[in-house]
Protein backbone atom coordinates (compact mmCIF):
# COMPACT_ATOMS: atom_id res chain seq x y z
CA UNK A 1 0.00 0.00 0.00
CA UNK A 2 2.79 2.53 1.03
CA UNK A 3 4.61 1.77 -2.08
CA UNK A 4 1.15 2.19 -4.37
CA UNK A 5 0.63 5.17 -2.32
CA UNK A 6 4.18 6.63 -3.10
CA UNK A 7 3.32 6.03 -7.14
CA UNK A 8 0.21 8.01 -6.98
CA UNK A 9 2.29 10.71 -5.60
CA UNK A 10 4.86 10.61 -8.08
CA UNK A 11 2.50 10.30 -10.60
CA UNK A 12 0.55 13.35 -9.52
CA UNK A 13 3.72 15.07 -9.08
CA UNK A 14 4.71 14.49 -12.34
CA UNK A 15 1.47 15.31 -14.26
CA UNK A 16 1.31 18.85 -12.74
CA UNK A 17 4.60 19.50 -13.52
CA UNK A 18 4.08 18.53 -17.51
CA UNK A 19 0.30 19.94 -17.25
CA UNK A 20 -0.21 22.58 -14.51
CA UNK A 21 3.37 24.80 -14.50
CA UNK A 22 3.00 26.36 -18.00
CA UNK A 23 -0.18 27.21 -17.76
CA UNK A 24 -0.26 28.43 -14.15
CA UNK A 25 2.73 30.41 -15.29
CA UNK A 26 0.89 32.25 -17.90
CA UNK A 27 -2.09 32.81 -15.95
CA UNK A 28 0.56 34.37 -13.35
CA UNK A 29 2.01 36.68 -16.09
CA UNK A 30 -1.49 37.55 -17.79
CA UNK A 31 -2.90 38.46 -14.10
CA UNK A 32 0.37 41.01 -13.31
CA UNK A 33 -0.22 42.81 -16.69
CA UNK A 34 -4.19 43.06 -16.15
CA UNK A 35 -3.38 44.09 -12.27
CA UNK A 36 -0.84 46.69 -13.89
CA UNK A 37 -3.01 48.01 -16.28
CA UNK A 38 -5.77 48.23 -14.34
CA UNK A 39 -3.57 50.63 -11.73
CA UNK A 40 -3.03 53.03 -14.60
CA UNK A 41 -6.26 53.08 -15.80
CA UNK A 42 -7.52 54.01 -12.09
CA UNK A 43 -4.82 56.79 -11.42
CA UNK A 44 -4.72 58.17 -14.91
CA UNK A 45 -8.15 57.06 -16.91
CA UNK A 46 -7.55 59.63 -19.54
CA UNK A 47 -4.04 58.58 -20.20
CA UNK A 48 -4.94 55.16 -20.79
CA UNK A 49 -7.93 55.84 -23.28
CA UNK A 50 -5.53 58.11 -25.40
CA UNK A 51 -2.93 55.15 -25.33
CA UNK A 52 -5.11 52.80 -26.23
CA UNK A 53 -6.46 54.45 -29.08
CA UNK A 54 -2.61 54.85 -30.39
CA UNK A 55 -2.11 51.37 -30.01
CA UNK A 56 -5.04 50.26 -31.41
CA UNK A 57 -3.66 52.04 -34.11
CA UNK A 58 -0.41 50.82 -34.53
CA UNK A 59 -1.85 47.63 -34.08
CA UNK A 60 -3.90 48.08 -37.28
CA UNK A 61 -0.85 48.30 -39.41
CA UNK A 62 1.19 45.88 -38.05
CA UNK A 63 -1.77 43.68 -38.80
CA UNK A 64 -1.20 44.25 -42.79
CA UNK A 65 2.30 43.45 -41.85
CA UNK A 66 1.56 40.25 -40.61
CA UNK A 67 -1.26 39.29 -42.59
CA UNK A 68 2.03 38.71 -45.55
CA UNK A 69 3.62 36.53 -43.16
CA UNK A 70 0.75 34.39 -42.43
CA UNK A 71 -0.15 34.03 -45.91
CA UNK A 72 2.84 33.13 -47.20
CA UNK A 73 3.60 30.76 -44.05
CA UNK A 74 0.32 29.19 -44.84
CA UNK A 75 1.05 28.21 -48.21
CA UNK A 76 5.06 27.13 -48.18
CA UNK A 77 5.29 26.51 -44.41
CA UNK A 78 7.78 29.17 -44.82
CA UNK A 79 8.95 32.55 -43.06
CA UNK A 80 9.18 34.84 -45.60
CA UNK A 81 12.30 36.97 -43.17
CA UNK A 82 12.36 39.69 -46.23
CA UNK A 83 8.63 40.98 -46.29
CA UNK A 84 9.56 43.48 -43.57
CA UNK A 85 12.00 44.79 -46.03
CA UNK A 86 9.60 44.61 -49.13
CA UNK A 87 7.18 46.97 -46.25
CA UNK A 88 10.38 49.07 -45.88
CA UNK A 89 10.32 49.75 -49.67
CA UNK A 90 7.28 50.18 -50.01
CA UNK A 91 7.29 53.16 -47.53
CA UNK A 92 10.37 54.13 -49.81
CA UNK A 93 8.33 54.43 -53.01
CA UNK A 94 5.29 55.92 -51.39
CA UNK A 95 7.42 58.80 -50.14
CA UNK A 96 9.01 58.89 -53.96
CA UNK A 97 5.69 59.11 -55.32
CA UNK A 98 3.75 61.19 -53.39
CA UNK A 99 6.81 63.97 -52.01
CA UNK A 100 9.01 64.43 -55.49
CA UNK A 101 6.66 63.13 -58.24
CA UNK A 102 3.32 64.09 -57.50
CA UNK A 103 4.57 66.79 -55.04
CA UNK A 104 2.69 66.77 -52.32
CA UNK A 105 3.29 68.23 -48.55
CA UNK A 106 1.54 70.06 -46.05
CA UNK A 107 -0.06 72.63 -47.85
CA UNK A 108 -1.59 70.79 -50.51
CA UNK A 109 -5.57 71.27 -51.03
CA UNK A 110 -8.13 68.30 -50.11
CA UNK A 111 -8.54 66.88 -53.62
CA UNK A 112 -5.03 66.82 -54.73
CA UNK A 113 -4.32 65.10 -51.14
CA UNK A 114 -7.27 62.59 -52.13
CA UNK A 115 -6.15 61.92 -55.66
CA UNK A 116 -2.23 61.84 -55.00
CA UNK A 117 -2.83 59.36 -52.06
CA UNK A 118 -5.19 57.18 -54.08
CA UNK A 119 -2.49 56.89 -56.52
CA UNK A 120 0.50 56.25 -54.79
CA UNK A 121 -1.78 53.51 -53.30
CA UNK A 122 -1.93 51.91 -56.51
CA UNK A 123 1.87 52.69 -56.94
CA UNK A 124 2.72 51.23 -53.71
CA UNK A 125 0.85 48.25 -53.75
CA UNK A 126 1.87 47.59 -57.41
CA UNK A 127 5.30 47.71 -57.48
CA UNK A 128 5.34 45.67 -53.62
CA UNK A 129 3.14 43.36 -55.47
CA UNK A 130 5.38 43.03 -58.38
CA UNK A 131 8.51 42.82 -56.06
CA UNK A 132 7.37 39.74 -53.84
CA UNK A 133 6.14 37.90 -56.89
CA UNK A 134 10.07 38.27 -58.15
CA UNK A 135 11.15 37.11 -54.63
CA UNK A 136 9.19 34.01 -55.23
CA UNK A 137 10.55 33.38 -58.69
CA UNK A 138 14.29 33.35 -58.55
CA UNK A 139 14.84 32.96 -54.87
CA UNK A 140 12.42 30.69 -53.51
CA UNK A 141 10.71 28.65 -56.53
CA UNK A 142 13.99 26.48 -57.19
CA UNK A 143 14.13 25.46 -53.86
CA UNK A 144 10.73 24.09 -53.25
CA UNK A 145 11.57 20.96 -52.65
CA UNK A 146 14.91 21.53 -50.93
CA UNK A 147 15.50 20.96 -47.24
CA UNK A 148 13.59 23.18 -45.43
CA UNK A 149 16.95 25.60 -44.08
CA UNK A 150 17.73 26.41 -47.74
CA UNK A 151 14.63 28.64 -48.24
CA UNK A 152 14.76 29.68 -44.97
CA UNK A 153 18.68 31.10 -45.25
CA UNK A 154 17.98 32.61 -49.03
CA UNK A 155 14.83 34.31 -47.18
CA UNK A 156 17.42 35.84 -44.62
CA UNK A 157 20.32 36.74 -47.88
CA UNK A 158 17.02 38.87 -49.94
CA UNK A 159 16.58 40.70 -46.36
CA UNK A 160 20.09 42.21 -46.58
CA UNK A 161 19.82 42.18 -49.88
CA UNK A 162 16.74 44.58 -49.66
CA UNK A 163 17.84 45.97 -46.95
CA UNK A 164 20.72 47.20 -48.40
CA UNK A 165 18.36 49.09 -51.69
CA UNK A 166 16.82 50.55 -49.10
CA UNK A 167 20.23 51.95 -47.25
CA UNK A 168 21.35 52.70 -51.01
CA UNK A 169 17.89 54.73 -51.77
CA UNK A 170 17.45 56.48 -48.41
CA UNK A 171 20.85 56.69 -46.94
CA UNK A 172 21.39 55.95 -42.91
CA UNK A 173 19.89 58.76 -41.43
CA UNK A 174 16.05 58.42 -40.87
CA UNK A 175 14.10 60.67 -44.00
CA UNK A 176 10.86 63.03 -42.87
CA UNK A 177 8.15 62.38 -44.38
CA UNK A 178 6.03 65.56 -45.07
CA UNK A 179 2.81 65.80 -42.77
CA UNK A 180 0.01 65.03 -45.92
CA UNK A 181 -3.03 63.82 -43.77
CA UNK A 182 -5.43 66.10 -41.60
CA UNK A 183 -3.98 67.16 -38.34
CA UNK A 184 -7.06 68.13 -36.89
CA UNK A 185 -8.34 66.47 -33.77
CA UNK A 186 -11.11 64.41 -34.23
CA UNK A 187 -12.27 64.40 -30.27
CA UNK A 188 -10.41 64.71 -27.47
CA UNK A 189 -10.00 62.97 -24.16
CA UNK A 190 -8.77 64.45 -21.10
CA UNK A 191 -6.64 67.00 -22.95
CA UNK A 192 -5.38 64.33 -25.42
CA UNK A 193 -6.43 64.48 -28.82
CA UNK A 194 -7.41 61.72 -31.44
CA UNK A 195 -6.19 63.41 -34.73
CA UNK A 196 -7.57 63.15 -37.84
CA UNK A 197 -4.06 61.48 -39.46
CA UNK A 198 -4.34 58.53 -36.78
CA UNK A 199 -8.31 57.97 -37.75
CA UNK A 200 -8.01 58.09 -41.41
CA UNK A 201 -5.11 55.28 -41.10
CA UNK A 202 -7.38 52.94 -38.99
CA UNK A 203 -10.43 53.08 -41.58
CA UNK A 204 -7.94 52.83 -44.62
CA UNK A 205 -6.78 49.68 -42.90
CA UNK A 206 -9.77 47.75 -41.78
CA UNK A 207 -11.76 47.38 -45.21
CA UNK A 208 -8.41 46.20 -46.69
CA UNK A 209 -8.67 43.57 -43.96
CA UNK A 210 -11.89 42.28 -43.95
CA UNK A 211 -11.62 42.13 -47.83
CA UNK A 212 -8.65 39.75 -47.31
CA UNK A 213 -10.23 37.95 -45.31
CA UNK A 214 -13.74 37.53 -47.86
CA UNK A 215 -11.05 36.88 -50.90
CA UNK A 216 -9.60 33.70 -49.06
CA UNK A 217 -12.55 32.25 -47.40
CA UNK A 218 -14.86 33.05 -50.14
CA UNK A 219 -13.49 33.33 -53.72
CA UNK A 220 -12.39 30.40 -55.96
CA UNK A 221 -8.88 32.26 -56.05
CA UNK A 222 -9.23 31.66 -52.02
CA UNK A 223 -10.15 28.14 -52.52
CA UNK A 224 -7.37 27.37 -54.50
CA UNK A 225 -5.16 29.21 -51.81
CA UNK A 226 -6.42 26.97 -49.21
CA UNK A 227 -6.56 23.88 -51.24
CA UNK A 228 -2.44 24.66 -51.93
CA UNK A 229 -1.72 25.29 -48.32
CA UNK A 230 -3.69 22.20 -47.22
CA UNK A 231 -1.64 19.56 -49.80
CA UNK A 232 0.35 21.09 -52.94
CA UNK A 233 0.21 17.58 -54.83
CA UNK A 234 -3.25 16.54 -54.44
CA UNK A 235 -4.54 20.28 -55.36
CA UNK A 236 -2.15 20.38 -58.64
CA UNK A 237 -4.23 16.65 -59.49
CA UNK A 238 -7.69 18.53 -59.20
CA UNK A 239 -6.51 20.73 -61.60
CA UNK A 240 -5.09 23.93 -59.39
CA UNK A 241 -1.97 25.81 -61.08
CA UNK A 242 -0.25 25.69 -58.25
CA UNK A 243 2.71 27.50 -59.45
CA UNK A 244 0.15 30.56 -60.29
CA UNK A 245 -1.64 30.11 -56.75
CA UNK A 246 1.31 30.80 -54.96
CA UNK A 247 2.72 33.53 -57.34
CA UNK A 248 -0.79 34.93 -56.20
CA UNK A 249 -0.30 34.78 -52.72
CA UNK A 250 3.06 36.59 -52.70
CA UNK A 251 1.30 39.47 -55.12
CA UNK A 252 -1.19 39.79 -52.21
CA UNK A 253 1.61 39.39 -49.59
CA UNK A 254 3.53 42.02 -50.98
CA UNK A 255 0.59 44.50 -52.03
CA UNK A 256 -0.14 44.60 -48.10
CA UNK A 257 3.10 45.30 -47.69
CA UNK A 258 2.79 48.61 -49.90
CA UNK A 259 -0.22 49.19 -48.08
CA UNK A 260 1.07 49.19 -44.81
CA UNK A 261 4.24 50.98 -45.92
CA UNK A 262 2.05 54.37 -47.02
CA UNK A 263 -0.22 54.62 -43.61
CA UNK A 264 3.52 53.78 -41.47
CA UNK A 265 4.69 56.63 -43.32
CA UNK A 266 1.75 58.85 -42.93
CA UNK A 267 1.25 58.02 -39.67
CA UNK A 268 4.86 58.29 -38.79
CA UNK A 269 5.89 61.20 -40.82
CA UNK A 270 9.62 59.64 -40.89
CA UNK A 271 10.87 56.34 -42.85
CA UNK A 272 14.09 54.74 -42.53
CA UNK A 273 16.34 51.83 -44.02
CA UNK A 274 16.03 49.49 -41.13
CA UNK A 275 12.22 50.02 -40.60
CA UNK A 276 11.72 46.67 -42.46
CA UNK A 277 13.92 44.18 -40.28
CA UNK A 278 12.57 46.16 -36.95
CA UNK A 279 8.90 46.31 -37.74
CA UNK A 280 9.14 42.99 -39.70
CA UNK A 281 9.83 41.17 -36.25
CA UNK A 282 7.44 42.81 -34.61
CA UNK A 283 4.58 41.93 -37.03
CA UNK A 284 6.22 38.44 -37.05
CA UNK A 285 5.68 37.89 -33.38
CA UNK A 286 2.23 39.32 -34.20
CA UNK A 287 1.45 36.99 -36.46
CA UNK A 288 2.96 33.90 -34.07
CA UNK A 289 1.01 35.47 -30.96
CA UNK A 290 -2.30 35.06 -33.20
CA UNK A 291 -1.81 31.77 -34.93
CA UNK A 292 0.05 32.04 -37.51
CA UNK A 293 -1.58 30.78 -40.83
CA UNK A 294 -4.98 32.27 -39.45
CA UNK A 295 -5.62 35.45 -40.66
CA UNK A 296 -8.21 36.63 -38.13
CA UNK A 297 -5.83 35.66 -35.41
CA UNK A 298 -2.85 38.10 -37.31
CA UNK A 299 -4.65 40.85 -36.81
CA UNK A 300 -5.78 40.22 -33.23
CA UNK A 301 -1.98 39.12 -32.56
CA UNK A 302 -1.20 42.78 -34.37
CA UNK A 303 -3.88 44.25 -32.04
CA UNK A 304 -2.56 43.28 -29.40
CA UNK A 305 1.52 44.21 -30.05
CA UNK A 306 0.03 47.35 -31.02
CA UNK A 307 -1.39 47.81 -27.51
CA UNK A 308 1.54 46.52 -25.50
CA UNK A 309 3.83 48.66 -27.17
CA UNK A 310 2.16 51.88 -26.77
CA UNK A 311 1.25 51.10 -23.26
CA UNK A 312 4.90 49.98 -22.66
CA UNK A 313 6.02 53.69 -24.03
CA UNK A 314 3.20 55.54 -23.19
CA UNK A 315 1.58 54.73 -19.16
CA UNK A 316 2.96 56.66 -16.15
CA UNK A 317 3.02 53.95 -13.65
CA UNK A 318 5.69 51.85 -13.88
CA UNK A 319 6.21 51.75 -17.12
CA UNK A 320 9.10 50.10 -18.31
CA UNK A 321 9.36 52.90 -21.52
CA UNK A 322 10.77 52.78 -25.22
CA UNK A 323 14.23 51.42 -24.69
CA UNK A 324 12.37 48.14 -23.25
CA UNK A 325 9.73 47.85 -26.17
CA UNK A 326 11.92 45.07 -28.38
CA UNK A 327 13.04 43.00 -25.55
CA UNK A 328 8.94 42.68 -24.49
CA UNK A 329 7.94 41.77 -27.60
CA UNK A 330 10.70 39.17 -28.23
CA UNK A 331 9.53 38.45 -24.52
CA UNK A 332 6.43 37.55 -26.03
CA UNK A 333 7.43 35.46 -28.86
CA UNK A 334 9.59 33.35 -26.84
CA UNK A 335 6.83 32.53 -24.11
CA UNK A 336 3.98 31.90 -26.97
CA UNK A 337 6.32 29.41 -28.58
CA UNK A 338 7.23 27.26 -25.43
CA UNK A 339 3.30 27.36 -24.02
CA UNK A 340 1.45 28.06 -26.63
CA UNK A 341 3.27 27.16 -30.49
CA UNK A 342 -0.19 27.28 -32.35
CA UNK A 343 -1.01 31.00 -30.90
CA UNK A 344 -4.25 32.38 -29.29
CA UNK A 345 -6.68 31.28 -31.52
CA UNK A 346 -5.55 27.78 -31.89
CA UNK A 347 -5.13 27.19 -35.55
CA UNK A 348 -2.14 24.64 -35.87
CA UNK A 349 0.08 24.37 -38.96
CA UNK A 350 0.25 21.35 -41.40
CA UNK A 351 3.89 21.27 -39.40
CA UNK A 352 2.33 21.24 -36.18
CA UNK A 353 -0.59 18.74 -36.74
Amino acid sequence: MASEARRETISWVRGVRSVGVAPALGFLLVALLLVWLGINLAKTPSDFASVALEGLTLGLVYGLIALGYSLVYGILELINFAHGDVFMLGSWISFTVAAHKIGLDAGSSGFAVIWGLALTLLVAMAFCGTLNITIERLAYRPLRNAPRLAPLITAIGMSFILQNVGLNRLGPAPVSVPNILPTGAVFSIGGHEYRWSSLIVALTTLPILFLLIWLVQRTRQGKAMRATAQDQEAAAMMGINVNRTISFTFLIAGALAGVAGLLYALYSTNIRYDQGFQLGLIAFTAAVLGGIGNLPGAVLGAILIGLIQQFNEGLSWHAPSSQWTQSIVFAILILILVFRPEGLLGERTPEGG
